[in-house]
């Protein structure tokens, strides 16, 4: 297939509501539409990708994509969903769509947890994401109009209001409503520990990475890790801090279940030798690893 071009020179094709597929919400000056395929999202295959590496990608989807409200055009899409293994067909197959999106310039934000899922909450993480970008945009200083005793506006993730049970908080902390439970189940003894606790890092050639865990039992504790990648994009937050934030909301997915039957638990000797070991790869990562007060020696 041979490709062509819009009036603009982009490969990218503006989407379009078809029956039953029309968007899912507006937002910020941007439609969010459902699950679409790679190849409903371009004119045709781009220079530079085999006809092999079309085949496979094109075929390929987005649990959401979200376009400029005015053109249609695809502004950045975005996946959740469970990691792939490492040499697995699906890890091929990612690389080759990721090599289709790098070949048109699109922009893709991946996340990939075992807990959290498009379905349940791909909305949410959305809609935090144009937000949280609009708020950077709209911050951003001009460099042309700097004054040295001009404070440093605050970031989207540490705007502090009112939380849904009344206290001051961190209204953008995805996770808050997790902690919140964390703290009824420990009033209701279902937790030892009604803190929920995390790290992240930032790997220098790979994801962010956020870890969260609470104490179930004495010794025992429900983890979650959750990777980021920013392909081409920003996703207005600090990246490291946004999938820990996205740990912790996995977290509090799982204490859900707490009265359903005992969740998978991870001793609490163990957490602590993968946090050693992830200290051990500090080298590896950009910004270092700032948990050392973490690690049980």
């Amino acid at each position: 297939m041979t490709s062509t071009v819009s009036d603009d020179g982009s490969l990218l094709r503006p989407v379009a509501a078809s029956a039953g597929r029309g968007p899912l919400l507006a937002r910020g000056g941007q439609l969010v539409y459902p699950a679409r395929r790679l190849g409903e999202l371009l004119h045709g295959r781009p220079p530079g990708i085999t006809g092999h590496q079309w085949s496979s990608a094109s075929r390929e989807g987005f649990d959401h994509v979200v376009c400029a409200a005015a053109t249609g055009r695809p502004l950045f899409a975005v996946e959740v969903g469970p990691p792939t293994s490492p040499g697995s067909a699906e890890q091929r197959v990612e690389r080759m769509k990721n090599a289709v999106c790098a070949a048109v310039g699109l922009a893709v934000l991946r996340i990939a947890s075992t807990t959290l899922h498009a379905a349940g909450h791909g909305r949410r993480i959305v809609e935090y994401v144009i937000d949280a970008r609009g708020y950077a945009e709209v911050m951003r200083p001009d460099p042309e109009h700097t004054d040295p005793g001009e404070t440093t506006p605050v970031v989207f993730r540490d705007i502090v209001g009112r939380l849904p049970d009344g206290r001051t908080g961190h209204v953008n902390d995805l996770g808050a409503l997790a902690r919140m439970a964390a703290v009824e189940a420990y009033v209701s003894r279902r937790l030892v520990d009604p803190i929920v606790r995390g790290l992240h890092v930032s790997w220098a050639d790979g994801p962010a990475e956020g870890w969260s865990w609470v104490e179930v039992s004495p010794g025992r504790c429900l983890v979650e890790r959750v990777k980021v990648w920013e392909h081409r994009f920003s996703c207005g937050v600090e990246p490291r801090r946004f999938a820990e934030d996205l740990a912790a909301v996995a977290v509090g997915e799982r204490l859900r279940g707490l009265d359903g039957g005992e969740p998978e638990l991870v001793a609490r000797e163990q957490l602590d030798r993968d946090i050693r070991r992830l200290r051990e790869r500090r080298d590896e990562m950009r910004g270092g690893f700032g948990f050392d007060h973490l690690c049980a020696d």
